[in-house]
């Protein structure tokens, strides 16, 4: 049996102002310091430096509980950073300090190790929320195009042996409630409390903490692929590839070929890797937002009514709102944070035909020049019902659509992975 390791003989709900000591380390949203800002603490093993709702970790913090609770895991440990800071400089924009443009994530999540130890001192339990740090991709995908001729190696975007070298970089979710609430046009208090209802009251700090604005979600966040010199993408004299791409295990993993998720994918990979051969930079967004942000489950039922009822590209979003009540969960409202943070404030050639990160990225602010397609040939058979239906609903084609008779789903909000 496990061994409880330094734990009080009971529980202490902290869940009320009042209830603990005041916060120690206020955060202030948008301020022109890390110091003044404050670091962004969910402590579990000391709780009362918890300065924010939830703690670090999203949904894996679970998998920590179970470690404790199977007694593999001391609930006491914490992190040793040593050697863990970036491997690669972010330059530092203006947007890292506005209230309003980066409300999803940390500005300076990737520094907390080092800038926040420093500022505010030992003993805290900091930890980052975004890590930045270098990779080599190796793509079958890229392997055949280096065959075929459509890429040529140039040992250092593209390295002989086909392998791709990027810049990696994972980001947690950090949400800041009011700046949340305000983007997508509802009262704080309200976003509040459907979040704490909808999630079964796991997070009772959220309708009884109102001192408290930060929210570390339990979900996915984003994996970050930059080609070439990450200083370009804030540049205004290097041109700027981009794909933002939704997670879709089955295809992006596996290779079903039901949708067009990893062909579009690859196909925005060779466009960064040509992009930064010819002096730009490019960047692949990978988010978590599987089965459009309904979950791997409710895809997969999906899938089986579209096949059982008829897969024809008149139905195929209303079988998706029948089975999960609507079409699409991916608001892409929150996307636009992560340019801002890397100081993107125009994107060149924008490999998606996405109506929905389209305008997301325009109204915030984000230029778009070119949008590029997905090529023809690289529509897997049995996902041209999809592509099709996408198109008749107000996805980008350079040409018209084909579905004429698909009138009916025009206008619905769409994306693509």
């Amino acid at each position: 049996m496990p061994t409880p390791l330094n734990r009080a003989s009971h529980i202490r709900l902290t869940s009320h102002p009042g209830a603990g000591a005041p916060v120690r380390f206020p955060i202030r949203w948008g301020a022109p310091t890390p110091a003044a800002r404050g670091p962004v603490i969910g402590s579990v093993t000391r709780p009362s430096d918890r300065n924010v709702i939830g703690t670090h970790g999203g949904a894996y913090s679970l998998y920590r509980a179970l470690a404790v609770a199977a007694g593999a895991l001391n609930p006491l440990q914490r992190p040793d950073l040593a050697n863990t800071a970036p491997i690669v400089d972010i330059p530092e924009v203006a947007a890292w300090r506005d209230p309003a443009a980066i409300v999803a994530l940390d500005p300076w999540g990737h520094l907390a190790g080092e800038v926040f130890a420093r500022e505010i001192g030992e003993g805290i339990d900091i930890r980052p929320t975004i890590a930045v740090t270098r990779s080599r991709l190796t793509l079958a995908e890229v392997a055949g195009a280096v065959a075929d001729g459509r890429l040529t190696p140039d040992g250092r975007i593209l390295l002989a042996a086909g392998e791709v070298a990027v810049t990696k970089i994972a980001v947690d979710p950090v949400w800041y409630l009011p700046g949340i609430a305000e983007r997508f046009g509802v009262a704080e208090s309200a976003l509040r409390r459907v979040l704490f209802e909808q999630t079964g009251g796991m997070y009772p700090e959220l309708v009884t903490r109102p001192d408290m604005h930060v929210f570390l979600p339990p979900i996915g966040g984003a994996t970050i692929y930059i080609f070439g010199d990450p200083a370009g993408l804030s540049d205004p004299k290097r041109a700027v590839t981009c794909r933002v791409h939704d997670e879709c295990n089955g295809s992006d993993v596996f290779g079903s070929d039901i949708c067009t998720c990893r062909p579009y994918l690859l196909h925005g990979i060779e466009e960064c890797i040509l992009g930064a051969q010819a002096g730009g930079t490019g960047l692949v967004v990978y988010n978590r937002k599987e089965g459009r942000a309904l979950g791997e489950v409710t895809k997969f039922l999906v899938y089986n009514a579209r096949k059982r009822s008829g897969d024809t590209a008149d139905a195929y979003f209303e079988r998706t709102e029948c089975v999960a009540g609507v079409q699409d969960a991916r608001f892409q409202e929150l996307v636009p944070d992560i340019f801002h943070w890397l100081g993107v404030s125009r994107i060149d050639r924008f490999v998606s035909m996405s109506n929905m990160k389209y305008d997301a990225l325009v109204k915030a602010g984000v230029s778009i020049g070119e949008r590029v397609p997905i090529p023809e040939d690289r529509v897997p058979a049995d996902a041209h019902v999809e592509i099709e239906a996408k198109k008749a609903a107000g996805y980008y084609t350079p040409e018209p659509s084909t579905g004429g008779s698909l009138s009916d789903v025009r206008g619905r909000r769409i994306d693509d992975g």
